[in-house]
């Protein structure tokens, strides 16, 4: 019987990955604290800004979120006067996220106060832009292996 070497907790690239998420999370919590804003509120905002206005669903893909996790996000954000939520006339079944004027004026002082935050990081535009492309690359990979687990799983039900 061959024995397999163990993997290391820091030879893992999930840990790596995970661990530089947590630490990003709590970067911009304090970063984004002057504006009551959490980091998931603060990426439904960047596609808003892009965007807006958008269905639910459309930002849910968008931020890669469910129904469940980004409608509350949602209230709060209305709650807090960033953005409001109306039936679409020509669809009831669907909501659209609009922004507010507070949102649109307050926009360019959430740019700058994260602008600044990135440049703490000491990183060159190439190295952020490398490690982006790498980072699209392994979340690429990773949606083929689920694709390719869906079908696999699809294929061993029905026989």
């Amino acid at each position: 019987m061959t024995e397999i070497p163990p993997v290391l907790l820091d030879e893992q690239l999930c840990f790596s990955i995970y661990s530089a998420s947590k630490k990003f999370n709590h970067f911009y919590q304090s970063a984004l604290a002057p504006f009551g804003l959490t980091y998931p509120q603060y990426i439904a905002l960047l596609a808003l800004w892009e965007d807006a206005p958008l269905t639910v669903h459309q930002l849910g893909d968008r931020l890669e979120l469910d129904s469940g996790t980004l409608t509350p996000l949602l209230k709060r954000l209305e709650k807090q006067g960033w953005v409001t939520r109306v039936r679409s006339r020509t669809d009831e079944r669907q909501v659209l996220i609009h922004l507010t004027a507070m949102a649109t004026t307050k926009r360019d002082e959430v740019y700058q106060r994260i602008g600044q935050c990135q440049s703490l990081l000491g990183m060159s535009d190439q190295e952020i832009q490398t490690l982006m492309t790498d980072l699209i690359t392994v979340k690429s990979q990773l949606d083929h292996v689920s694709e390719q687990r869906a079908i696999e799983k699809k294929v061993n039900a029905q026989n």
